[in-house]
């Protein structure tokens, strides 16, 4: 999931963001802020500036080991500090009788501050990250985590809508199997399925030895090899219909295929191990150029060609059913210069297209043998 990759990192930035807004620069001084408001929020007692150097003395010695004391100006500067905006705290702190020291509102605590409309869309980005895993097993244990989380930042932000949506189908068949398969990866456990392929008349049961998990446009697919043995095989989950462990047969696993090499050459999933990918030259015209250029089909898509009417870009690929879709995909915007071959079959496609809509045609259902291109 690279997208979600990048996603993290931002996060994280944007984490650290936060972190360094809200919180001390250190332990020592984090320990020396928390012991301060616990004594400023103890009304039982008066607090001089003397009684809270003893008791952040005592505090550091405690939880760091810190023997050698704080001085006054320190604790000074952390009461400064803590009244003003750099930390987000702005503490009420007054001075009673220009001696005690004390929270002038008796229910404040740096605890309690409240979270900021930046806050509150971090941490709306941070569930939204989360909430994509709800189908692995090492996730569960976070989703009640996650619901809380939810919640409370929703609640506090009075049911404000998500910062970030993301494509997702959770009506998407087949996930129910995104851990099972997860977990025979890491476990190295063959496994026995039944699939049934949208062009199978009836279900097929065999031992599948799964090396990796694949997205693709939000679908899932198993990736591995069937009975030990033969090419690589790309299962998609939604058309498994049972998985179950085969407790006695070897596991067979991956011998150093690196899935992004495995996927280099071509647009999508489906691989071919005896097709070299070719020179494919495609002409956008000038009102779709912007969009394939800000958004590459291929990680090798090069501009040759800069037109009046358009661009020429060339890319290096296998001809797959992917490819076909993302030049059908651009309708009149996108239009074949080479290979021949491709041109044909996207030329062939586009005209069965265009009969179902011919009056004589329009209500003979059309045959997948009219469409098909291998």
């Amino acid at each position: 999931m690279r997208s979600s990759k990048s996603f993290f990192i931002f996060l994280k930035n944007r984490t650290i963001s936060t972190a360094n807004r809200l919180m001390p620069a250190n332990r020592n001084a984090l320990v020396r802020y928390k012991t301060l408001d616990a004594c400023l929020r103890n009304r039982q007692r008066r607090w001089t500036l003397d009684d809270l150097i003893e008791t952040v003395s005592e505090a550091l010695y405690e939880y760091e080991g810190i023997d050698k004391g704080i001085s006054r100006r320190t604790v000074q500067a952390d009461l400064q500090l803590m009244r003003s905006d750099k930390l987000g705290y702005f503490a009420p702190i007054v001075i009673i009788d220009k001696k005690y020291y004390t929270y002038e509102d008796p229910t404040y605590s740096i605890t309690n501050i409240p979270l900021s409309d930046g806050d509150l869309s971090r941490m709306n980005e941070a569930v939204e990250v989360l909430k994509q895993f709800k189908g692995f097993s090492h996730f569960k244990a976070l989703n009640e985590v996650v619901q809380k989380l939810e919640d409370h930042v929703y609640s506090t932000a009075k049911k404000s809508a998500p910062v970030i949506d993301f494509e997702k189908n959770d009506y998407l068949k087949g996930l129910h199997w995104l851990d099972d398969l997860y977990q025979a990866v890491i476990q190295k456990r063959t496994l026995l399925l039944q699939y049934q392929s949208f062009s199978a008349r009836s279900p097929q049961t065999f031992l599948f030895h799964v090396w990796w998990l694949k997205e693709y446009k939000n679908r899932w697919f198993a990736v591995g090899i069937r009975d030990g043995k033969g090419y690589i095989m790309n299962l998609a989950l939604d058309r498994m219909l049972s998985v179950t462990i085969a407790p006695d047969i070897d596991y067979v696993p991956n011998y150093g295929i690196d899935p992004d090499v495995h996927y280099t050459d071509v647009i999508g999933v489906s691989v071919s191990e005896n097709m070299r990918p070719s020179k494919v030259l495609l002409f956008v015209n000038r009102l779709h150029a912007p969009y394939v250029e800000t958004k590459p089909l291929h990680h090798s898509q090069q501009v040759v060609e800069r037109t009046a009417d358009g661009i020429v870009i060339q890319l290096i690929v296998q001809h797959n059913f992917e490819l076909e879709k993302e030049i059908l995909g651009f309708g009149e915007g996108m239009r074949v210069l080479q290979p021949e071959r491709l041109r044909r079959v996207i030329r062939q496609r586009l005209q069965a297209g265009l009969d179902g809509y011919n009056p004589e045609t329009i209500d003979r259902p059309i045959s997948p043998d009219e469409t098909s291109s291998f």
